[in-house]
C-alpha cells in the first residue's frame, strides 16, 4: 500500500538501526507495516489504546506477515506506559494526534525512562509552536525536521533526541525553504493565525512576530 506524503516523510526519517520501533497511535498500522520492509532487523511495535483497531490489525498481520512474526508485536495500551526495552535502541513515533496529547505522551515516557536514551519522531496535528516550546523545556534537541503538505494541510515532522545538543527553534529552522511557494503559504497562514489570536486584548502572546522575522531574514514579503 502506498503511504501518504506525511507517513512517507516519517518513514524516510528512519535511517539508523533501531532495535525497537514503536508506532504509536498507529490507527490502521500503515506506517508500521512499511517499516517491516524497510527495517527488517528491527522489532516493530504497533501501539494504540483502541481495542477494536488493534484486534483487527493483529488479525491482518497474522494473515499477511505470519512468516516474520518475530519482527512485530501488537500492544493495546496507553502509549504513556510504553514498555521500552532498556539497553536497546528505541525509536518512538507519535503521529496523528493533537499537540497537547503529543506533549503529554512524550512527558510521560520521559518521566518513566529518564535514565535511557530517547528518540522520538513527532508529527502533531496543530499547536506546533507550543509543542516545540515544551520540547525545549524538557531538554530535547533536534536531529532533523521537515515540513510536509498533504491534502491542503501542513504538518511539521520532528526527529528529536535527549542526547543531542542541537537546539530546537520555537518557530522551526532547518525545515524552512522560503523560496518554495508551499512554505510561503504555510508561513503566511501561521502568521495570520497568531495575529487573529493576538487581536484579543486579553492575549499577551506575540508569537506572530517570531514567525514574521523568518520572512524578514530572507527578504520575502508575504503581506
Amino acid at each position: 500500500m502506498k503511504l501518504s506524503s506525511r507517513l512517507d516523510t516519517i518513514k524516510n526519517k528512519v535511517t539508523d538501526h533501531y532495535d525497537h520501533i514503536w508506532d504509536c497511535c498507529c490507527d490502521h498500522g500503515q506506517l508500521g507495516v512499511a517499516l517491516l520492509s524497510s527495517q527488517p532487523k528491527s522489532v516493530i511495535h504497533f501501539v494504540d489504546v483502541v481495542d477494536e483497531l488493534m484486534v483487527d490489525l493483529e488479525s491482518q498481520l497474522q494473515k499477511h506477515a505470519s512468516a516474520i512474526q518475530s519482527q512485530w508485536k501488537v500492544h493495546c495500551m496507553d502509549v504513556a506506559n510504553l514498555p521500552l526495552v532498556k539497553g536497546k535502541k528505541n525509536l518512538i513515533i507519535i503521529a496523528g494526534v493533537g499537540g497537547d496529547l503529543s506533549i503529554e505522551l512524550v512527558h510521560s515516557i520521559q518521566t518513566r525512562n529518564s535514565d535511557i536514551e530517547l528518540e522520538f519522531i513527532l508529527c502533531p496535528v496543530l499547536h506546533n509552536y507550543m509543542v516545540r516550546c515544551e520540547l525545549i523545556e524538557m531538554g530535547f534537541g533536534l536531529l532533523s525536521e521537515t515540513l510536509v503538505k498533504e491534502n491542503k494541510r501542513f504538518y511539521e515532522v520532528l526527529h528529536i533526541s535527549n542526547q543531542t545538543a542541537k537546539p530546537i527553534a520555537p518557530v522551526g529552522s532547518d525545515m524552512w525553504n522560503l523560496s518554495d511557494s508551499d512554505h510561503q503559504e504555510y508561513l503566511k497562514k501561521t502568521i495570520s493565525h497568531y495575529q487573529r489570536m493576538e487581536a484579543n486584548p486579553k492575549c499577551t502572546s506575540r508569537v506572530s512576530k517570531l514567525y514574521m522575522n523568518l520572512q524578514l531574514d530572507v527578504g520575502i514579503e508575504l503581506f
